[in-house]
């Protein structure tokens, strides 16, 4: 139907600048068919200029580009996670628009007859949307990335291996204050991670373990055969694995670092 005074271009503005706000539109799809209503949002971390993150939610430039090579936040995150369920992105997320993430947006866009220029619009968008799933929050986070949680009270004192099974995140502590934090794993529901307060009691380099004959670089020994260690399976897959009880890192050169600075007799607290 027809308004009258309404041009076609500017009905189109319109709808394009309704999308990028955040309404519910109704786009038509590759064939020209209505299609559902879809609803398109800017997640408030969308970075308006590279490598940084701005508060709130602007609105998107004229181009209509929502992400970009160079942009960083949540929203990117996002696109990343969502990339991997439909097998274009096999890395991170990281929550960095990367070089791997532009190629695998202009790989998306040039199978479904999308300009493929990398970068991800609100048409895009809207059609990796209704491909996928909105991911929980360990798709977010399958690589690592994510915020520790408060340290518990009892790693507020001396030198402290502080690991949270919430966040999954390790706190070295010294004197109450917090020198690194890494991603950490843990062991599966019929193996898991010992919970309470322990002692490391020793440390090997290139300790390989007896019983699964697997390399446990950087092991820092806390309770019977647990350990803290880098894991080459945590490296590759992220959260789609598990140890046998033991605390896995996933960042060699932090634990090289880490193992360089924990001393025997060090605390090592495990709680949720």
């Amino acid at each position: 139907m027809r308004i009258p005074g309404r041009p076609a271009a500017a009905l189109a503005s319109a709808a394009a600048l309704a999308a990028l706000c955040g309404c519910t539109v109704q786009p038509a799809d590759a064939d020209g068919k209505r299609g559902l209503p879809v609803h398109i949002q800017l997640p408030s971390g969308r970075s308006t200029q590279p490598g940084r993150t701005a508060p709130g939610t602007p609105a998107a430039p004229a181009s209509g580009v929502l992400w970009s090579r160079g942009d960083s936040g949540p929203g990117v995150r996002e696109l990343q996670a969502r990339l991997r369920q439909v097998e274009w992105l096999f890395d991170g997320p990281t929550g960095s628009y990367d070089d791997l993430t532009e190629r695998a947006v202009r790989g998306f866009q040039g199978k479904r007859g999308l300009p493929p220029t990398g970068e991800t619009d609100a048409v895009t968008w809207r059609r990796l949307l209704a491909m996928t799933r909105p991911p929980g929050k360990w798709e977010l986070y399958l690589m690592g990335g994510q915020p520790a949680a408060a340290p518990d009270p009892r790693c507020l004192t001396g030198r402290v291996l502080c690991i949270s099974k919430t966040s999954r995140t390790l706190r070295w502590m010294v004197g109450g204050r917090t020198l690194s934090t890494v991603a950490v794993r843990f062991g599966t529901q019929h193996s898991p991670t010992r919970e309470g307060v322990f002692h490391v009691y020793w440390k090997s380099r290139h300790h390989v373990s007896t019983l699964y004959d697997s390399p446990m670089p950087y092991a820092m020994f806390f309770s019977g055969g647990q350990a803290v260690h880098f894991s080459y399976d945590f490296a590759a897959r992220g959260y789609a694995g598990g140890s046998h009880g033991c605390v896995n890192v996933r960042d060699e050169a932090a634990i090289a670092a880490l193992f360089a600075q924990v001393r025997i007799g060090d605390e090592v607290v495990v709680y949720r």
